[in-house]
């Protein structure tokens, strides 16, 4: 991706799979531009990640810095889109956790290694 200055990295979701994104989130202690590129899937205008660290214990970095700054930039690969992220509770969790179960058929065994639930990430669009 960096070595194409980003034209290459970035792939929209198939019918049964994920895409890559790119997000620019603000650090939460240093308050400087920080950006990861994570898989996703579409949930209508919304766009679905997991909070997931390698499926070890800790939360990832760039989760932590959208519990402190929810405003983020992402990019799907036609530009920038400005977002707010939060963690999808109850009902709606259950539902994108088993569209996450369709993609991975093994998911569920990944996500056995961490000692606590992976946090499903919504990003919205802002208006």
């Amino acid at each position: 991706m960096r070595a194409s200055r980003g034209r290459l990295g970035l792939w929209r979701p198939k019918q049964k799979g994920w895409g890559a994104k790119r997000v620019t989130t603000t650090g939460r202690r240093s308050g400087r531009a920080r950006t990861v590129v994570i898989g996703y899937y579409r949930d209508g205008p919304a766009l679905v990640s997991m909070a997931m660290n390698g499926w070890a214990d800790p939360d990832p970095a760039w989760w932590l810095n959208l519990q402190a700054h929810p405003e983020c930039v992402v990019d799907v690969g036609d530009g920038p889109h400005r977002m707010v992220a939060r963690a999808a509770a109850g009902e709606e969790r259950t539902r994108l956790w088993d569209r996450w179960r369709e993609i991975d058929r093994g998911l569920d065994q990944l996500a056995a290694r961490r000692s606590r639930p992976t946090v499903v990430v919504v990003f919205d669009p802002v208006a």
